[in-house]
């Protein structure tokens, strides 16, 4: 078997997509453990750990300058990139607060709710043209926010900040029109972030409001890792888009938010109203409206087109 079999290709981008959608979804424990850590803490950790283990790896391979130098010569995509960068930093500390808040359930929401932003958002700004299912989709998915911001008396902030935080960052990396390998588009990304890391770590420090030293070794280790645990998912989904196809991704990516709701009910003891459950069946109704669409769509474009005989 070669290493461009196209069968082992497809199984490691599996194995890939899996691990990064399995990590995600296991984060919630992580968090969680990471305890008396606030929100801006851990952002300002995730962001300094996760620069340090980029730009050594990008030094071991002798790669830096060259980015530098990239982003130095394309002003736009560094702005570009800035602008993802603070657009998933949003993303990353709303989720840390609703995990240390009791309410993965509603961050869980929030990336069931990702796919259908996403193609809401490819109609009123890149004005892409949808399928009669793709308008169904949408529809049901306003109809499940709106059900749930009626019975709750108030908007579901946490679940349309991450829904909407995470589709504009992918939005953002689209327009940017260059595709920077993994490893180099997250180290530019966190170099960008580094500014904000220092003033969340050093105002923390300055305060007495740090807990980095508290409960040595355990706790400090925890943070430092966050670098690796912020990584290694996003390089592996990487693998992942370069293996397999993008309908069979979005499809995995639901492992995600299933996940994380079980780990908030079952592990971490959130409890979640019978009227919030109504409003996640209608939203996986849109999911697989959705999904349905997506399977359907890529069976079409398999289909050998028929030319037309001469006459």
């Amino acid at each position: 078997m070669t290493p461009d079999d196209p069968d082992r290709r497809h199984r490691l981008g599996l194995l890939a997509a899996w691990g990064a959608y399995g990590i995600w979804g296991l984060f919630p424990i992580y968090f969680h453990a990471l305890k008396p850590a606030g929100a801006w803490e851990i952002l300002g950790h995730r962001i300094a750990w996760t620069l340090v283990l980029c730009v050594g790896v990008m030094l071991a391979r002798r790669e830096l300058g060259a980015l530098i130098r990239l982003l130095r010569r394309r002003p736009k995509l560094a702005l570009g990139v800035t602008a993802a960068a603070y657009t998933i930093a949003v993303n990353w500390g709303v989720y840390v607060y609703a995990v240390g808040e009791g309410r993965t359930h509603e961050a869980a929401l929030g990336y069931f709710l990702n796919p259908i932003v996403t193609v809401a958002l490819g109609v009123v700004v890149l004005r892409e043209i949808l399928r009669p299912l793709q308008w169904l989709a949408v529809g049901i998915g306003a109809l499940a926010g709106l059900y749930l911001a009626v019975v709750a008396g108030s908007v579901p902030w946490i679940s349309i900040v991450l829904a909407l935080s995470f589709a504009l960052y992918g939005l953002i990396k689209k327009k940017l029109g260059v595709s920077l390998p993994a490893l180099q588009s997250l180290s530019a990304e966190t170099i960008a972030l580094a500014p904000l890391a220092v003033a969340i770590i050093g105002w923390l420090t300055w305060t007495g409001a740090s807990t980095f030293t508290l409960d040595a070794p355990l706790h400090p280790a925890l943070l430092v890792v966050s670098g690796l645990v912020t990584a290694v998912p996003l390089l592996l989904f990487a693998e992942s888009a370069r293996r397999i196809p993008l309908v069979t991704i979005g499809l995995i990516q639901f492992s995600t938010p299933v996940i994380q709701l079980v780990v908030g009910l079952a592990l971490l003891g959130e409890h979640m109203p019978s009227s919030r459950w109504v409003g996640f069946a209608i939203v996986w109704v849109a999911l697989l409206v959705l999904s349905v669409d997506s399977v359907l769509a890529t069976r079409r474009a398999r289909q050998p087109k028929q030319v037309p005989s001469p006459r």
